[in-house]
């Protein structure tokens, strides 16, 4: 953009490079001043982000869908303590990888500093038309659903209704979020805090359960020995920890990323882990598996059978979490728009900024534009098969860059040294997520892949 026409716009483009200092906003560029993302983010509010992103509705969903696949309470269990190490093992190596390669996008990044441009456009495109806005609309109508609940007891909610609700909670985080980069970890912060305050007293519940003897329900009976069905199970359980990678995509912002980011990774994945374990383990001292796979609200279920009166809160506490986590996603992903538009392999108008708030607003509606779209499909589980084919293909790629790297290019600064089999494990087991439910479940596979095609 000229400089006579900058000085009357109320955007301008924004250079993508290393992670600029934590109070620099501008910097001189000849005549203009180049404007940047500014380093506000602390170790805590990293923190946040992720188990903001992570906690969101998988927990609350995805019980459903793990038991569905695996057929007995034991089995669902095992799934989850797997798929909390998988995801551990994939942050790990991208501490390594965001250390050493200090942009924003993360894995975009990572790909393109490692196999090049056209594989990095293949990956961006994927994440930005596939698996931020399909994961987005899958929290929003989840966070609907629970609202509406406890005004429809006896029965689901209108569709049209969830819809409609999913729609302005979207609205209204996209405005949080290009006003203002404090307000949307502020808003990240306490919903995060809500709940972790849910999802606590329901495993104070469960564990008083424990100590009733309610452990009926936890058996090996029924369990399925398909191996698709078991890979399935799979999407379910990774789905509910996707966002531990989230924070790579925003590091431009985070304050000391080099000794932030993997502190930040670390105690994120392993206190989401614990909840997510516990929650399930509180679930099924009170539910049967019958009663489980009948529910499309587990914890509402849940609630109505242990708190009488005060069952109502349950609901409120997991549209707060659901509502939280779209507004991680939404941070996230709007600057993977942005970090892909700085690179010339999306619209240049998301390079844009505004330069009083120092916001990506064109990339942050783009977002929301998107998500929206994916709302005219409101069957949750066949959104997260669709979504769960593209997120560990795409994230097995990125973490191949590890290995790759180590061997192309040894002498670059790595803060962080990951053991190679790490890396070499997780991508075995993104090949069997990936590979295997290609004959379960062709259709979201197909249509996954068509899209990507297209």
């Amino acid at each position: 953009m000229p400089a006579k026409q900058r000085e009357k716009s109320k955007y301008s483009e924004v250079p993508f490079g290393e992670v600029p200092p934590a109070e620099v906003v501008t910097a001189p560029a000849g005549d203009d001043d180049a404007i940047c993302l500014k380093a506000k983010m602390s170790l805590l509010n990293g923190i946040t982000v992720i188990v903001g992103s992570i906690i969101g509705s998988g927990i609350f969903v995805s019980p459903t869908g793990v038991l569905r696949y695996t057929g007995s309470v034991n089995v669902s269990l095992i799934v989850w303590i797997i798929s909390g190490a998988f995801s551990m093992v994939g942050a790990y190596c991208y501490a390594e990888l965001g250390c050493m390669i200090s942009k924003s996008g993360a894995d975009y990044a990572y790909i393109m500093e490692t196999f090049g441009p056209f594989m990095a456009f293949i990956r961006l495109w994927i994440e930005c038309m596939i698996v931020r806005p399909c994961s987005q609309a899958i929290v929003a109508l989840t966070f609907s659903v629970y609202v509406l609940k406890p005004f429809f007891p006896e029965c689901q909610p209108p569709d049209e209704s969830v819809r409609l609700l999913a729609v302005c909670c979207i609205m209204v985080l996209t405005f949080v979020n290009c006003w203002d980069v404090k307000w949307a970890t502020r808003v990240q912060d306490v919903f995060t805090y809500a709940k972790l305050l849910a999802l606590f007293i329901i495993i104070i519940t469960g564990i008083v359960q424990l100590c009733k003897g309610r452990t009926e329900h936890f058996t090996f009976e029924n369990t399925k020995t398909d191996v698709t069905e078991l890979a399935l199970s799979f999407y379910s359980g990774l789905f509910a920890y996707n966002g531990w990678n989230y924070l790579n995509f925003i590091i431009e912002e985070l304050k000391d990323p080099i000794k932030n980011l993997p502190r930040a990774i670390g105690i994120s994945c392993s206190l989401v882990t614990f909840v997510y374990v516990m929650t399930n383990v509180a679930f099924y001292t009170t539910l049967s598996p019958i009663e489980v796979l009948g529910s499309e609200a587990v914890a509402v279920t849940f609630a109505n059978q242990l708190y009488g009166v005060m069952a109502w809160t349950i609901p409120v506490f997991v549209a707060l979490s659901t509502f939280g986590a779209v507004n991680g996603i939404l941070l996230t992903s709007s600057r993977l728009f942005y970090a892909g538009a700085c690179e010339g392999q999306m619209p240049e108008i998301l390079t844009m900024i505004q330069i009083h708030r120092l916001t990506p607003t064109p990339a942050v509606l783009c977002m929301a534009l998107l998500s929206m779209l994916y709302l005219t499909v409101s069957d949750i589980f066949a959104l997260i098969n669709y979504v769960g084919f593209a997120t560990w293909l795409s994230i097995g790629v990125a973490v191949l860059c590890l290995p790759w790297l180590r061997w192309a290019q040894p002498n670059l600064p790595r803060p962080i040294r990951v053991n190679l089999a790490f890396p070499i494990v997780y991508i075995v087991a993104s090949l069997f997520v990936t590979i295997v439910p290609m004959i379960a479940s062709p259709v979201e596979t197909g249509e996954c892949l068509s899209t990507m095609w297209e």
